[in-house]
């Protein structure tokens, strides 16, 4: 198996097992196809608590 590539495209909006299309296109790497299966699960999470980071950072200037 191969470990650390595999790749969501969201252009095709599927698991990919390595960086076919071009890297505007993909979100990844990923250690496994089930993480990369949860890629816009795990971007929004990411999002999410950027823009929660920043709220706390606003509230103290």
């Amino acid at each position: 198996m191969v470990r650390g590539q595999w790749y969501f495209c969201l252009k095709h909006r599927q698991v990919e097992p390595k960086a076919g299309c071009r890297a505007a296109d993909r979100l990844g790497p990923y250690p496994d196809r089930e993480t990369a299966a949860r890629a816009l699960e795990i971007a929004e999470q990411r999002t999410n608590a950027a823009d929660e980071a920043d709220r706390w950072k606003d509230d103290e200037d």
